[in-house]
């Protein structure tokens, strides 16, 4: 699977982010603020797991169909991967 600069770039703003909230404990803000930008983080990684695993899965599922398979078992191993996730 290709990981595209969009990918990345998703990463490199999840990465700012955390460095955000360590800089806010470091500040002892209000737990609060601390965790509502933890959990803007955790709604970022979530979207771009969805992202990388329904590329991936585009990727799998045509490549079965070339083959002339079923693509249920790609099908079923995403699934598993995005319910792991959580």
């Amino acid at each position: 699977m290709e990981y595209t600069d969009g990918m990345k770039n998703r990463l490199k703003r999840i990465e700012g982010q955390i460095r955000g909230v360590l800089s806010m404990m470091e500040q002892d803000k209000d737990c609060r603020e601390v965790v509502t930008q933890l959990s803007a983080v955790r709604s970022a990684v979530d979207r771009t797991i969805g992202l990388i695993v329904a590329g991936n899965l585009e990727n799998c599922v045509r490549e079965e169909l070339e083959k002339g398979n079923k693509p249920d078992q790609v099908i079923k191993e995403a699934v598993e991967l995005l319910v792991k996730s959580r």
